[in-house]
């Protein structure tokens, strides 16, 4: 069968074509927990369920979760988008770079009109 992309690999690419765009700001969010002399320590933007990437476009956050054509959001990742929209943010799960064009291409257009 075809040969699935990993999701690090379709994030960095959908990083790199985002990253073109005028007005959007994204960042990876490493989330995760490291042991230092016995204490735990979290870190990332909204705990377990954070988004892959976070950033702001035209003052709005903005929450992006990269998936695999196949990948589903876990319960955690569920939470972190309803809190993100019911504050006014935004949350995409996008999974290829022609998504992520797409979908960019909409936003400014929404943006534009407002």
């Amino acid at each position: 069968g075809p040969l699935l992309m990993s999701e690090s690999l379709i994030q960095d690419q959908i990083r790199l074509a985002l990253g073109a765009m005028p007005g959007l700001c994204l960042f990876r969010n490493n989330i995760g927990m490291a042991e230092r002399r016995g204490h735990k320590i979290r870190f990332g933007v909204g705990g377990p369920g954070g988004s892959d990437l976070i950033g702001i476009y035209r003052g709005r956050f903005l929450a992006v979760e990269i998936k695999t054509p196949v990948g589903r959001q876990t319960e955690e990742q569920r939470t972190f988008e309803a809190l993100i929209t019911r504050l006014g943010g935004i949350y995409v799960v996008l999974r290829s770079v022609d998504e992520a064009l797409r979908w960019f291409a909409e936003l400014s257009a929404q943006q534009d009109a407002a």
